[in-house]
């Protein structure tokens, strides 16, 4: 395909998206179309389409007019300096020329509009970002960056790296995080690596890997991961803590891999319902469900869907979690309490809330770290109690 073909097939998928679609279900089914399409051709429309949606309403808003794939699609080549004559022309499958209203594009005036974040949530993203909130936002119209746990239980960062490279990746250790590896340049084909197969490796962004790694390795007794989501940090709390995890989730489909995906990790997790919890234990970690904002780079619809109500009944159910689980931490354990979220009302001020509820409880340690190149937007708090 040319580019300009598929920029056509990327306004294709947009406007089903702005009809109501999701991203992967349109190119799922743009693809299943098209079978004629490449990798290397899928992989490119995959990319304007994120891109795009990233800076969905500041790429809408220099074009003005219909909400349409092809003024989504406008936008986000004009901001990224490509050359729309060569691509909007009267070539086969090109999209066609631009009309004279179409060249004349404006600039937001607004910095919640410059920035792609919902003009509702702008005041709560000021106040919990002060004077990064701009440059964080910016940060998350980008792609984001790749990264890679080490399974400690199976290789050293040395042997997965070694691994890795003979296969013709490009990975380097994060600077920050000891089980974390970025990748940069080629990434498909990581899942039939023999590093992955084997064991070595997970999918995993560097913060969430962080998270892991505020737990002390000699704690002692069960773990619990009670939000387990797919199971990734089930993975990283085994590998880490080196002992045995209960996985938990009120979705049993999601943690439907999980067992295969411990058995290649030679991680010792079993799932449990709320019936089999054991009585007590030593972490419970709780990466609740959230916003998703410090993880928008990678879920640009989950920005634009969130709204004041979602936003407030996700508090509500935060709150719920801490109360719950915190009955289930022996007495010298830990409770981690965690989202990928950048927002203070998900953040800090739900532990707030929570020691002031229960006095008997302090913070540990904690950390919020901000999107950047070493890792997505995340938080997470340790308590304990006396």
């Amino acid at each position: 395909m040319t580019p300009a073909a598929r920029v056509s097939a990327a306004i294709e998928i947009l406007d089903a998206v702005l009809d109501g679609a999701r991203a992967e279900t349109a190119l799922t089914r743009w693809g299943r179309v098209n079978r004629y399409a490449g990798s290397k051709d899928r992989a490119a429309i995959r990319d304007h389409v994120f891109d795009a949606l990233r800076q969905r309403d500041s790429a809408l808003s220099r074009v003005g007019g219909a909400r349409t794939g092809r003024s989504l699609m406008l936008g986000i080549l004009h901001l990224q300096g490509v050359d729309l004559d060569a691509i909007f022309n009267d070539a086969r499958y090109a999209p066609v020329p631009l009309s004279a209203d179409e060249g004349r594009f404006k600039t937001p005036t607004t910095d919640w509009l410059n920035c792609d974040i919902s003009e509702w949530l702008w005041p709560h993203w000021c106040h919990s970002l002060g004077d990064q909130a701009i440059s964080i936002a910016k940060v998350l119209q980008q792609r984001a960056p790749l990264f890679l746990r080490v399974n400690l239980l199976k290789a050293t960062v040395d042997q997965a790296c070694a691994s890795l490279s003979e296969a013709g990746y490009d990975v380097s250790p994060h600077p920050e995080v000891s089980t974390a590896l970025r990748v940069t340049g080629r990434t498909a084909g990581l899942q039939a690596t023999e590093a992955f197969l084997n064991g070595l490796i997970e999918l995993q962004d560097a913060s969430s890997q962080a998270s892991v790694a505020l737990l002390d390795p000699k704690h002692n007794g069960l773990v619990l991961d009670y939000c387990a989501g797919g199971g990734g940090k089930s993975l990283a709390l085994a590998a880490w803590l080196g002992g045995s995890v209960h996985a938990h989730d009120v979705n049993l489909r999601r943690m439907v891999d999980l067992p295969a995906r411990a058995e290649r990790a030679n991680a010792a997790i079993s799932i449990r319902t709320k019936d089999q919890f054991a009585p007590e234990y030593g972490v419970v970690f709780c990466d609740v469900p959230c916003s998703g904002s410090g993880s928008w780079r990678r879920d640009p619809e989950g920005k634009w869907a969130l709204t004041q109500d979602q936003l407030d009944a996700l508090i509500t159910t935060q709150r719920e979690i801490l109360s719950d689980v915190a009955k289930l931490v022996a007495p010298d354990g830990r409770l981690v309490y965690a989202t990928c979220s950048v927002l203070t009302c998900e953040n800090q001020d739900q532990i707030d809330w929570f020691t002031a509820q229960n006095p008997t409880w302090r913070v540990e340690i904690q950390n919020q770290w901000i999107p950047s190149v070493h890792g997505d937007g995340f938080f997470a708090s340790v308590l304990a109690q006396p």
